[in-house]
């Protein structure tokens, strides 16, 4: 909506004169403004509303001479009409009544309490349970990017200082967060241009000493050089920015971003974004999460379990030393068979982490302290399980979990059993836990009592048999007699309200009772939920230990799912050495084994220093990138602590995994398939290292045939010779099966098929040299392409394949692919039509026949 003048103002009533003037505070958002019961919106923002959440557009009354456009939500219902907002991007300033309608002259005192934004939430009904919550903000400097991400609902704080704009996009699509926040002169908007909740922010917001001093504030220090970040300017600006953002939109105290961690790529293997998406770790290629590394993995018992186990996947280690201890703890509670009770325990917990950040904001509800309480009681039973284990591991985990026996019982003294949704419905604070509030509701609570014996001694005083005594909200008590008898009524009953066949009385007593026990009601209430407010007071100094505590409930999560996927799941423990090399027996792709209807035919694969190239060869649908993919992701669940799907896996040093699988168009950025291949082939070559892990899969199949064999056989001749890096490399190209002869350290395996007339038989198994042909035209054949078709086309692959061979005697390329095979007299044919079959004596039929065959 456009801003209004403050000249323009004054035509306007004095309640949209409010309402315009927190709009312009809020320009970019919509306003849900309350009026009693309902949230409305006005103007635009009502307009924007009604094709968003497909409610009512109306025009009511007028303003400034025009009629008001306007929609409302029902404030009991807001939080549904909010999800689907934050699913598009879209922001929300909430307006509260804050004054006293009966006491307010003119307009009620509102006021913005809260700022509603896809990357800020930390309400249970408007996340993802099992995804984290990501806000980020990216910075462009002179170097390089700065880049930052914030989870408001953990207060998890990480920066890292980015070189290149390969390296940015490989870290959004790993943290992949839902509001992005990017400074007013940013230049690579391509790579942010998919988000939905992007917000451009003035350049001052990532001023660099605005960012150190908002930082230094939140964290309570002198300087940043106690969190190693002292020295990452361009990425603390980012984080300055966040901060500030998340300050405005909060709009009260943060103590749970107590800390910032700076993300190093050197402690993880690197993963660009093709590598992500191919493997598809989380994510299929369509967007979903089925048929995806984490869907098969992840058997967590908590959301916060799975979370944390999506992000170790996205950051597997380089560090043998910490990948060993995850391996400790999850081979002790998989021999000694506890990861079965400790996963029952920890289900119980529920989502911990998130309502530590509910407890930090004061926005924690009633059922949050009910389940934090459960949470808490199941602490010294988890113990005790832990207490037998011997990994010096699982104890430091279990030091971290600790222990609340005050907390616990502060809890369960105050929190009734089952609370209600909301403080404001009363009814949280549990009986006995304070004499005045226990005072207040006895008072409101013998009010059944009372009416009870006033409705039977009116009855007797006047004699009216079917006198009533009741209650409700809009008018009060009453005493109700019906029309016939209102005649009756002693000339102390005063009329309240006349129904159609009854009329409704106060008497003195009755309206003094009123008062004292709706005053004993709102007191009561009052008093519940300054209580309320104590309980936050109460845990909050415990806030840092119980973040620990969820942190170190959701590791054992997710050490404990290992435990349980490689017992269920037959994954064994790989071993992890320094020397560079891969070596599996008996691999299985972990999520093309769950799905296949077949059985799963596993594989080995051996690199080394002596065998880094790989030339995979082998018919179309016969398991090349099936059987590259499983290296790569049986390679990196190794590297994440998690047992994998083979008899034996030893696993040297890996620094980066790359991947080039599969033809897809950028449009959008103006890239073709072949121009999108040679993007991520270049991004491979210049940085993949000896110690890197490399999957090319057809190279060079988006050009013209020896285009595409040329820049194949360069690439592979380059990485084999210049890189050294360990790598898998599949080819139609049958020349590329030459280089083991040419280059040492390249190798020639195939996955075989079996022919049988015009059929072919996938076996899937891994064998030692090349394949001996690439059964396309049997796999068009099973794609249903038509018997003509193939037929023409088994014609022309033997005229090239003649060409090739002996260049046919210099025939001119037009007569040698000619368009008509079918229409060519065949040599076979020429010498049937010239025999004659009487005078072929039984031996002359024979050599015929093998002549016949020949020719053919």
């Amino acid at each position: 909506m456009n801003l209004i003048a403050s000249d323009q103002l004054e035509k306007h009533t004095p309640m949209m004169r409010q309402y315009l003037s927190m709009k312009a505070e809020h320009p970019d958002m919509l306003l849900f403004y309350r009026m009693g019961d309902f949230y409305e919106l006005f103007y635009d923002d009502a307009k924007r509303a009604s094709e968003m959440l497909g409610i009512s557009l109306t025009a009511r009354g007028k303003s400034g001479g025009d009629p008001i456009p306007m929609a409302g939500i029902p404030y009991h219902a807001v939080e549904g009409y909010l999800a689907k907002l934050v699913q598009i991007g879209q922001s929300v300033a909430i307006c509260e009544q804050i004054g006293d309608p009966a006491t307010s002259k003119g307009p009620v005192e509102r006021k913005v309490v809260r700022i509603v934004t896809p990357g800020t939430l930390t309400d249970e009904a408007l996340l993802q349970e099992r995804q984290d919550n990501l806000l980020a903000a990216v910075y462009q400097g002179k170097q390089g990017f700065g880049y930052a991400t914030l989870d408001v609902s953990s207060g998890r704080f990480i920066i890292a200082e980015l070189d290149t704009c390969e390296a940015l996009e490989a870290e959004l699509q790993r943290t992949h967060p839902v509001e992005i926040l990017y400074s007013e002169d940013f230049s690579q908007m391509g790579l942010i241009e998919r988000f939905k909740g992007k917000r451009r922010r003035p350049e001052w917001e990532f001023d660099y000493d605005t960012s150190v001093r908002l930082l230094l504030e939140q964290f309570g220090t002198k300087d940043l050089h106690g969190f190693g970040i002292a020295d990452a300017r361009t990425s603390l600006q980012a984080a300055g920015s966040l901060m500030q953002y998340v300050k405005d939109t909060q709009r009260t105290a943060l103590p749970h971003i107590n800390s910032i961690v700076r993300f190093n790529q050197s402690d993880t293997i690197v993963l660009d974004a093709a590598t992500r998406r191919n493997l598809e770790l989380t994510s299929n290629l369509g967007g979903g999460r089925d048929n995806t590394l984490a869907s098969v993995l992840d058997n967590t018992a908590t959301p916060m379990g799975s979370r944390m186990l999506q992000r170790w996947i996205h950051q597997p280690l380089r560090d043998h030393q910490a990948i060993t201890a995850r391996q400790e703890i999850v081979q002790e509670l998989l021999d000694s068979g506890e990861y079965a009770e400790l996963h029952q325990q920890l289900k119980a917990l529920g989502d911990v982490e998130r309502i530590m950040a509910r407890l930090a904001l004061r926005s924690a509800r009633p059922r949050d302290f009910a389940r934090l309480r459960q949470a808490l009681a199941l602490l010294p039973a988890i113990q005790q399980l832990l207490g037998s284990c011997h990994s010096s591991h699982i104890h430091r985990l279990a030091s971290q979990l600790g222990e609340f026996p005050e907390e616990h019982a502060l809890l369960a003294r105050a929190i009734v059993d089952n609370p209600p949704m909301l403080i404001r419905d009363g009814g949280v604070i549990r009986p006995g836990y304070h004499a005045e509030l226990d005072e207040w509701r006895g008072l409101s609570e013998g009010a059944s009592d009372y009416l009870v014996q006033l409705e039977q001694r009116e009855k007797a005083r006047t004699g009216i048999a079917t006198l009533k005594v009741g209650y409700n909200r809009v008018h009060g008590y009453y005493i109700e007699v019906s029309r016939l008898q209102s005649s009756q009524v002693p000339l102390s009953y005063q009329r309240r309200q006349t129904l159609k066949n009854t009329e409704r009385y106060i008497t003195p007593e009755l309206k003094e009772y009123e008062e004292k026990v709706l005053s004993s009601q709102g007191k009561a209430l009052a008093l519940e939920k300054q209580l309320w407010e104590q309980l936050f007071e109460l845990l909050l100094p415990r806030l840092h230990e119980l973040q620990l505590f969820a942190r170190a409930a959701a590791e054992l999560d997710v050490l404990s799912n290992f435990a349980d996927r490689a017992e269920t799941l037959d994954y064994q423990r790989p071993e992890l050495r320094d020397q560079v090399g891969i070596q599996i027996e008996s691999g299985r792709h972990p999520v093309v084994e769950r799905v296949s209807q077949t059985p799963f035919i596993a594989n080995p694969v051996e690199l080394n220093s002596d065998r880094r190239m790989l030339i995979v060869t082998g018919p179309n649908m016969g398991g090349k990138s099936t059987y590259m993919r499983q290296v790569a992701l049986i390679t990196l669940m190794a590297h994440i602590g998690c047992f994998v799907p083979a008899q034996k896996a030893v696993i040297g040093q890996v620094d980066r995994i790359f991947t080039r699988i599969g033809a897809s168009d950028d449009l959008a950025s103006g890239r073709s398939t072949f121009m999108v291949e040679m993007t991520e082939t270049a991004n491979i070559l210049h940085n993949a290292s000896a110690n890197s892990l490399v999957l090319m899969d057809e190279i060079g199949r988006g050009t013209s045939t020896y285009d595409g064999l040329s820049l194949a056989w360069s690439a592979a001749e380059y990485l084999a010779q210049k890189v050294a890096a360990m790598t898998l490399f599949a080819t139609h190209y049958f020349e590329l099966t030459q280089l083991p002869e040419l280059l040492a350290g390249v190798h020639n395996v195939h996955l075989d098929a079996v022919e049988h007339e015009d059929t072919i038989a996938f076996m899937h198994a891994v064998q030692e040299g090349a394949a001996s042909k690439s059964y396309g035209l049997q796999v068009a054949a099973l794609a249903g392409v038509p018997a003509q078709v193939i037929k023409a086309a088994k014609f022309k692959l033997h005229q090239l394949e003649s060409r090739d061979q002996h260049h046919l005697d210099g025939l001119p390329l037009q007569q040698t692919l000619s368009l008509q095979p079918l229409q060519q007299e065949s040599q076979a044919l020429l010498r049937l039509q010239a025999i004659n079959p009487d005078e072929l004596s039984p031996r002359q039929a024979l050599e015929l026949l093998y002549e016949l065959k020949r020719l053919a």
